[in-house]
Protein backbone atom coordinates (compact mmCIF):
# COMPACT_ATOMS: atom_id res chain seq x y z
CA UNK A 1 0.00 0.00 0.00
CA UNK A 2 1.73 3.31 -1.01
CA UNK A 3 1.72 6.15 1.10
CA UNK A 4 -1.20 8.37 -1.38
CA UNK A 5 -3.18 5.72 -0.78
CA UNK A 6 -2.94 5.44 2.98
CA UNK A 7 -3.27 9.15 3.72
CA UNK A 8 -6.51 9.13 1.39
CA UNK A 9 -7.34 7.15 4.00
CA UNK A 10 -6.73 8.36 6.80
CA UNK A 11 -8.13 11.69 5.76
CA UNK A 12 -11.84 9.86 4.74
CA UNK A 13 -12.23 8.10 7.75
CA UNK A 14 -11.25 11.12 9.97
CA UNK A 15 -13.95 13.24 8.01
CA UNK A 16 -16.43 10.52 8.71
CA UNK A 17 -19.33 11.22 10.67
CA UNK A 18 -21.89 8.74 10.96
CA UNK A 19 -25.44 10.20 10.96
CA UNK A 20 -26.77 8.57 13.92
CA UNK A 21 -29.95 10.26 14.13
CA UNK A 22 -30.97 9.00 10.00
CA UNK A 23 -30.06 5.61 11.48
CA UNK A 24 -32.35 5.89 14.36
CA UNK A 25 -34.95 6.99 12.48
CA UNK A 26 -34.84 4.52 10.26
CA UNK A 27 -35.36 2.06 12.88
CA UNK A 28 -38.31 3.54 14.24
CA UNK A 29 -40.13 3.90 10.68
CA UNK A 30 -39.31 0.41 10.42
CA UNK A 31 -40.95 -0.63 13.80
CA UNK A 32 -44.02 1.86 12.66
CA UNK A 33 -45.04 0.43 9.20
CA UNK A 34 -45.23 -3.27 11.05
CA UNK A 35 -49.24 -4.38 9.54
CA UNK A 36 -52.02 -5.44 11.93
CA UNK A 37 -51.17 -9.38 12.68
CA UNK A 38 -53.88 -11.45 10.60
CA UNK A 39 -55.46 -14.79 12.53
CA UNK A 40 -55.93 -16.09 8.81
CA UNK A 41 -52.58 -15.48 7.06
CA UNK A 42 -49.36 -16.94 8.13
CA UNK A 43 -46.94 -15.54 10.33
CA UNK A 44 -44.84 -12.63 8.42
CA UNK A 45 -41.27 -13.35 7.21
CA UNK A 46 -38.83 -12.28 8.39
CA UNK A 47 -40.38 -11.45 11.48
CA UNK A 48 -40.46 -7.46 13.09
CA UNK A 49 -37.21 -7.88 15.87
CA UNK A 50 -35.44 -9.26 12.76
CA UNK A 51 -35.47 -5.92 10.75
CA UNK A 52 -34.85 -4.28 13.97
CA UNK A 53 -31.99 -6.09 14.62
CA UNK A 54 -30.97 -5.76 10.92
CA UNK A 55 -31.20 -2.03 11.17
CA UNK A 56 -29.05 -1.71 14.38
CA UNK A 57 -26.78 -4.09 12.58
CA UNK A 58 -26.23 -1.45 10.14
CA UNK A 59 -25.82 0.88 12.44
CA UNK A 60 -22.98 -0.82 14.14
CA UNK A 61 -21.58 -2.03 10.85
CA UNK A 62 -20.47 1.81 10.11
CA UNK A 63 -19.40 2.76 13.31
CA UNK A 64 -16.63 -0.35 13.23
CA UNK A 65 -15.90 0.21 9.43
CA UNK A 66 -15.36 3.69 10.44
CA UNK A 67 -13.02 2.74 13.10
CA UNK A 68 -11.41 0.00 11.47
CA UNK A 69 -10.23 2.83 8.31
CA UNK A 70 -8.92 4.89 10.89
CA UNK A 71 -6.80 2.08 12.46
CA UNK A 72 -5.85 0.49 9.34
CA UNK A 73 -5.06 4.32 7.37
CA UNK A 74 -2.45 4.79 10.64
CA UNK A 75 -0.52 1.86 10.84
CA UNK A 76 2.32 1.00 8.06
CA UNK A 77 3.90 -2.29 7.34
CA UNK A 78 6.70 -3.59 8.47
CA UNK A 79 9.54 -3.42 5.20
CA UNK A 80 11.61 -6.87 4.63
CA UNK A 81 13.89 -7.40 7.24
CA UNK A 82 12.03 -5.31 9.99
CA UNK A 83 10.98 -6.19 13.29
CA UNK A 84 7.78 -5.31 14.69
CA UNK A 85 7.93 -3.77 17.90
CA UNK A 86 6.06 -6.27 20.75
CA UNK A 87 3.95 -4.45 23.76
CA UNK A 88 6.07 -4.88 27.40
CA UNK A 89 5.89 -8.13 28.48
CA UNK A 90 6.07 -8.62 32.28
CA UNK A 91 9.03 -10.62 33.61
CA UNK A 92 10.71 -11.93 36.73
CA UNK A 93 13.74 -9.67 37.88
CA UNK A 94 16.97 -12.21 37.79
CA UNK A 95 18.38 -12.26 41.62
CA UNK A 96 21.22 -10.39 42.37
CA UNK A 97 24.38 -12.22 42.23
CA UNK A 98 25.95 -12.88 45.33
CA UNK A 99 27.14 -9.97 47.35
CA UNK A 100 31.10 -9.82 47.74
CA UNK A 101 32.61 -9.28 51.01
CA UNK A 102 35.70 -6.74 50.91
CA UNK A 103 39.08 -8.38 49.51
CA UNK A 104 40.56 -10.21 52.11
CA UNK A 105 44.31 -9.48 52.84
CA UNK A 106 47.12 -12.01 51.79
CA UNK A 107 46.35 -15.58 52.33
CA UNK A 108 48.04 -18.91 51.97
CA UNK A 109 46.79 -22.42 52.75
CA UNK A 110 45.29 -22.33 56.36
CA UNK A 111 46.65 -18.97 56.94
CA UNK A 112 45.35 -15.17 56.35
CA UNK A 113 46.81 -12.42 57.62
CA UNK A 114 46.42 -8.68 58.05
CA UNK A 115 48.29 -5.92 59.22
CA UNK A 116 47.12 -2.62 60.52
CA UNK A 117 47.76 0.48 63.05
CA UNK A 118 45.70 0.27 66.36
CA UNK A 119 43.48 3.73 66.14
CA UNK A 120 44.65 4.06 69.90
CA UNK A 121 48.25 5.62 68.97
CA UNK A 122 48.83 9.53 69.25
CA UNK A 123 51.47 11.80 67.70
CA UNK A 124 53.77 10.70 69.71
CA UNK A 125 53.68 6.45 69.51
CA UNK A 126 52.03 3.69 67.91
CA UNK A 127 51.28 0.63 67.52
CA UNK A 128 51.62 -1.85 64.57
CA UNK A 129 49.60 -4.93 65.09
CA UNK A 130 49.79 -8.24 62.56
CA UNK A 131 46.57 -10.17 62.48
CA UNK A 132 46.75 -14.12 61.78
CA UNK A 133 43.64 -16.32 61.45
CA UNK A 134 44.63 -20.06 60.91
CA UNK A 135 42.01 -22.74 59.54
CA UNK A 136 44.21 -25.94 61.19
CA UNK A 137 46.43 -26.20 63.80
CA UNK A 138 50.29 -25.19 63.49
CA UNK A 139 53.18 -26.88 64.56
CA UNK A 140 55.08 -24.36 63.71
CA UNK A 141 54.65 -20.39 63.37
CA UNK A 142 57.48 -17.47 62.74
CA UNK A 143 56.08 -14.06 63.06
CA UNK A 144 57.83 -10.91 62.29
CA UNK A 145 57.10 -7.52 62.22
CA UNK A 146 59.11 -4.63 60.36
CA UNK A 147 58.99 -1.05 60.99
CA UNK A 148 61.41 1.45 58.78
CA UNK A 149 63.73 3.33 61.07
CA UNK A 150 61.79 6.55 60.22
CA UNK A 151 60.58 9.53 61.95
CA UNK A 152 62.74 8.89 65.34
CA UNK A 153 61.44 5.36 65.84
CA UNK A 154 62.10 3.14 69.15
CA UNK A 155 60.60 0.28 70.27
CA UNK A 156 58.51 0.49 73.76
CA UNK A 157 57.47 -3.28 73.82
CA UNK A 158 55.87 -6.10 72.38
CA UNK A 159 52.60 -8.85 73.24
CA UNK A 160 50.70 -11.27 71.57
CA UNK A 161 47.43 -12.58 72.13
CA UNK A 162 49.15 -16.72 72.28
CA UNK A 163 50.45 -17.58 75.78
CA UNK A 164 53.98 -15.77 75.98
CA UNK A 165 55.74 -18.65 77.17
CA UNK A 166 54.52 -20.74 74.15
CA UNK A 167 57.04 -18.00 71.92
CA UNK A 168 60.81 -16.70 72.05
CA UNK A 169 59.94 -12.54 71.16
CA UNK A 170 63.03 -10.41 70.12
CA UNK A 171 63.44 -6.76 69.01
CA UNK A 172 66.39 -5.59 66.92
CA UNK A 173 67.16 -3.25 64.73
CA UNK A 174 68.54 -4.57 60.86
CA UNK A 175 69.40 -3.16 57.87
CA UNK A 176 67.34 0.38 58.57
CA UNK A 177 64.34 -1.18 60.53
CA UNK A 178 63.29 -2.16 64.07
CA UNK A 179 62.69 -6.21 63.28
CA UNK A 180 59.63 -7.56 66.29
CA UNK A 181 60.28 -11.29 65.47
CA UNK A 182 57.76 -14.05 67.71
CA UNK A 183 59.04 -17.51 66.96
CA UNK A 184 56.49 -20.81 68.21
CA UNK A 185 58.92 -22.90 71.13
CA UNK A 186 59.36 -26.62 69.90
CA UNK A 187 56.76 -29.05 71.17
CA UNK A 188 54.33 -26.10 71.11
CA UNK A 189 51.36 -25.67 68.97
CA UNK A 190 48.92 -22.80 67.69
CA UNK A 191 45.31 -23.46 67.54
CA UNK A 192 42.86 -22.80 65.33
CA UNK A 193 41.54 -19.39 65.56
CA UNK A 194 42.48 -15.81 65.38
CA UNK A 195 45.81 -14.44 66.73
CA UNK A 196 47.26 -10.95 67.06
CA UNK A 197 51.10 -9.57 67.49
CA UNK A 198 51.82 -6.43 68.24
CA UNK A 199 54.80 -3.86 68.26
CA UNK A 200 54.97 -0.68 69.82
CA UNK A 201 57.14 2.04 69.39
CA UNK A 202 57.44 6.04 70.02
CA UNK A 203 58.53 8.66 66.62
CA UNK A 204 58.52 12.22 66.07
CA UNK A 205 55.81 14.21 66.82
CA UNK A 206 53.40 14.45 63.89
CA UNK A 207 52.67 11.24 61.16
CA UNK A 208 55.00 8.76 60.23
CA UNK A 209 55.48 7.29 56.60
CA UNK A 210 54.65 3.43 57.10
CA UNK A 211 55.15 3.14 53.27
CA UNK A 212 57.98 0.70 54.10
CA UNK A 213 56.57 -0.81 57.41
CA UNK A 214 55.63 -4.82 56.34
CA UNK A 215 55.38 -7.84 57.77
CA UNK A 216 55.72 -11.91 57.17
CA UNK A 217 54.26 -15.09 58.86
CA UNK A 218 55.64 -18.67 58.33
CA UNK A 219 53.85 -21.58 59.84
CA UNK A 220 54.27 -25.34 59.26
CA UNK A 221 50.41 -27.43 58.98
CA UNK A 222 49.57 -31.02 58.81
CA UNK A 223 49.95 -30.73 54.97
CA UNK A 224 53.14 -29.06 55.07
CA UNK A 225 54.58 -25.10 55.42
CA UNK A 226 52.45 -22.20 54.47
CA UNK A 227 53.49 -18.42 54.54
CA UNK A 228 51.37 -15.40 54.08
CA UNK A 229 52.63 -11.68 54.54
CA UNK A 230 51.69 -7.47 53.90
CA UNK A 231 52.26 -4.31 54.49
CA UNK A 232 50.71 -0.92 55.95
CA UNK A 233 49.17 1.06 53.68
CA UNK A 234 48.12 3.94 56.47
CA UNK A 235 50.07 6.44 57.88
CA UNK A 236 50.79 7.44 61.46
Amino acid sequence: MDEDLRERLRTAAASHRPDRARMLARIERGMAEEPPVRPTRAPRSPMPWLRVAGATAAVCGVLTAGAFAVTSAGREEPRAGQRVAAGPTSHRPESPPPGRGAALPAGSGPLWSDGSLNPNGNAYWAQSEVTVKTTRPLSELTVELRIALNGGVHTTGSWRSLPEKDFVASATEEDGFLVYRWTLRPGRGVPTGTHTFAGQYNHAEGSRDTGRDDYTARGRATDGQTSVGGDFAETH
